[in-house]
């Protein structure tokens, strides 16, 4: 094969498989030598068509709530024009002049037709991935700002996502003899010590390959290269050896540099004139099999690595052997056959401090959370107990073998997928989609690119993740923390219910609208025109967007994130709630209209309408103050809590006062002065609305105490 001379240290993966396998499709030989370069990647071509081809199979599509929003518009949009249309209609039949039944035609359609819907639902949406990167998370496209809130199942990488990524190795095993390492981090402040009655053997053999099969650098407890290797060359300087000048002593002719392929890493030394020895790392199972051992001596080996792997710990093997006649141009891996075993190093990536309580979270916010690893099974189900993912621990071999039917039977009851491959990842996404679930997807390698690019929300890392991978992905975490996914998902069920609860008010009003101008043509109640114009506008500018405003920014309720998530095919208002904001826009409405006919009747037009535009602008702020919670009351004392809210009812409140009382807006608008008892019936009309919310409010707060 062909080789590669005089090339500076490569960037390693983990040497357990890892999880940032980014090279793992390079099937690479390296040498060094005196002069050129040449890398050969045999596989290299063939793996990355195959995962761009996977790339490539992911087409962007329309989500629930753009398609809703499309269809809900079209029909306002009908249901509007048919009843500006008729309005209309009437009023010239009845001889109103045309001029003034146009003009009060076209402020009612800027009014009732929501034109502006799809625009503040963008910048509602817009916030949430300003306040999402506010909080280390920068989604690339509105629409995941979206599907956040609806996230069900997070498969989530274990190393520097659940972890800290800081490796420092904790145990040592060599034949019939253990030691414990002290200290932590990269500092090289520590040291290794035996179990009393054991031999105290020298350690250099058994360390050199930690320091010379590693790229590494060790500064004032910094540490550049891969954190596996980091911890290795920390672990040989404890026992006393000098990084830096042990590599000048023993200079690399060779390498093959680590492939998930085989799990491993070679380098080659020239020790003598005619002997080049040959130290790897890598996975315990990969190096044993390329071993001489006795059976005893395979016994022990494996005893002491699922020891050290049940305690959490990532374990990683070292192995030498002594090659006469050396040739860098030979296949380099195939010399790597009767190794003999040096020592097994235990190695902790401690959990982030706040990982197990945004499991927690997450669990009570009904999210299922997976983790997917290349470390051992039986390590990656001690870690997983440790942050509290439930589930058992499979490898990705019995992963691939079961068919779709048992997998779908089985998937609920895992909880860990250890020693993956791109296409595990792929098909655990697919699995959990077919089951109905939206999948958040983390990742940081090439090869975790296809499986972020099929998740509904593919999240690469800001810190240690490639390019390729944070092109796939919808969102990057700047601080590659787990918990930040979960605060991620809070947010999008935040922004969310905001919308919701402000497409809501909407509704509401819109339909109330159209009730108030259609019944006023039909019953020639203010001469068929409830507002002028101008009325119209001023209600449509200020109070309903002031309270449009407070709705689509408020904060959150304070269970949301203990409330199971939402389908993916849940309509965003059903047909039980379409009919239920037409039944109170109708009853808010007729209050209008018998507010103005009774002022009309006792008063002139100009006082009736005045009054009328007061009681409907004084409803509308209450019913806002109603949908700010499903169930919850208006008369609870969190009612007020939400400062932004308070505010935006605040000048709602101003301008309806400023648009009777103020006399410039009185000649603009034409309004005029309200007396005392006027204001009475205002407030009393408009505080009717109460009545049909907080019964539906305490049917379903009945229904919801029932099925608990």
């Amino acid at each position: 094969m062909p080789v590669a001379k005089n090339v500076e240290p490569l960037e390693k993966v983990d040497a357990d498989l890892g999880d940032r396998s980014d090279m793992a499709y390079m099937n690479t030989n390296v040498t060094r030598g005196s002069g050129e370069l040449l890398v050969t990647a045999t596989g290299m071509n063939t793996e990355v068509g195959r995962i761009s081809g996977m790339l490539q199979t992911e087409k962007d599509a329309d989500t629930p709530l753009t398609r809703q929003l499309a269809r809900l518009t079209n029909q306002i949009l009908y249901i509007a024009g048919f009843a500006l249309l008729a309005s209309v209609v009437i009023n010239l039949a009845r001889g109103n002049e045309f001029n003034v039944v146009f003009t009060a035609a076209v402020a009612f359609a800027v009014s009732a037709i929501p034109t502006g819907l799809p625009a503040v639902v963008t910048t509602i949406l817009s916030l949430g991935t300003q306040l999402l990167a506010r909080s280390n998370a920068i989604v690339k496209r509105l629409r995941s700002t979206e599907t956040l809130g609806s996230t069900s199942a997070i498969n989530s990488d274990k190393t520097g996502t659940l972890t800290l990524n800081q490796m420092t190795a904790t145990e040592m095993a060599i034949p019939g003899r253990r030691y414990k390492i002290s200290g932590s981090g990269y500092s090289t402040e520590g040291t290794i010590k035996r179990v009393a009655g054991e031999p105290d053997t020298p350690l250099e053999e058994y360390l050199l390959p930690m320091i010379l099969a590693s790229d590494a650098v060790i500064s004032d407890g910094a540490m550049i290269g891969d954190p596996t290797e980091g911890a290795l060359v920390v672990l040989a300087e404890k026992g006393g050896l000098d990084a830096e000048a042990t590599r000048e002593k023993y200079p690399r002719i060779a390498e093959l540099p680590f492939d998930a392929a085989y799990k491993l890493m070679a380098t080659f030394h020239q020790v003598s004139d005619k002997t080049v020895r040959c130290f790897v790392k890598g996975a315990p199972d990969q190096l044993l099999a390329r071993c001489d051992v006795t059976p005893e001596q395979r016994e022990r080996y494996l005893a002491e690595n699922d020891r050290l792997a049940r305690q959490g710990l990532r374990v990683l093997a070292t192995a030498r052997k002594d090659i006469d006649g050396f040739d860098p141009a030979d296949d380099l891996l195939e010399t790597l056959t009767g190794l003999e075993p040096l020592a097994l190093v235990g190695i902790v990536d401690p959990p982030r401090p706040q990982a197990r309580a945004a499991i927690e979270q997450a669990h009570a916010a009904g999210i299922e959370v997976r983790m997917i690893t290349g470390d051992h099974a039986i390590t990656a189900a001690a870690i997983a107990g440790k942050l509290g993912i439930r589930g058992r621990a499979i490898t990705g071999a019995e992963f691939a073998a079961m068919s779709d039917d048992e997998l779908d039977r089985e998937l609920d009851g895992i909880g860990v997928i250890a020693r993956v491959t791109p296409e595990h990842k792929v098909r655990l996404v697919e699995a959990l989609r077919r089951k109905g679930h939206i999948v958040a997807m983390t990742g940081d390698g090439v090869n975790d690119a296809p499986a972020l690019k099929k998740a509904d929300i593919g999240i690469a890392m800001g810190i240690t993740g490639t390019e390729v991978s944070k092109e796939a992905a919808a969102m990057i975490l700047t601080d590659d923390d787990f918990a930040t996914i979960v605060k991620a998902v809070e947010l999008g069920r935040a922004l969310y219910a905001n919308l919701k609860k402000y497409i809501f008010f909407q509704m509401g009003v819109l339909a109330a609208m159209i009730v108030t101008f259609l019944a006023a043509s039909i019953g020639n109640i203010a001469a068929g025109v409830p507002f002028v114009p101008l009325q119209t506008l001023w209600l449509n500018f200020t109070t309903q967007v002031f309270q449009s405003v407070g709705l689509g920014y408020g904060n959150a309720e304070p269970d949301i994130m203990r409330r199971r998530p939402r389908r993916s095919d849940e309509p965003l208002l059903t047909n039980r709630v379409l009919g239920w904001l037409s039944l109170l826009g109708l009853f808010m409405g007729v209050i209008t209209l018998l507010v103005i006919w009774f002022a009309e009747r006792n008063r002139d037009v100009g006082v009736a309408r005045t009054m009328g535009l007061t009681a409907f602008s004084l409803m509308n702020l209450i019913f806002s103050f109603t949908v700010r919670s499903d169930i919850r009351s208006v008369f609870s004392l969190e009612t007020f809590n939400d400062r932004r809210f308070v505010i935006t009812s605040g000048m709602s409140l101003a301008a309806i006062v400023l648009a009777t009382e103020f006399g410039l807006f009185q000649r603009i608008l034409q309004t005029v002065h309200l007396d005392l008892w006027q204001w009475g019936v205002c407030l009393v009309a408009a505080l009717t609305v109460l009545v049909p919310t907080e019964i539906r409010k305490a049917v379903l707060r009945r229904r919801a105490g029932g099925s608990e």
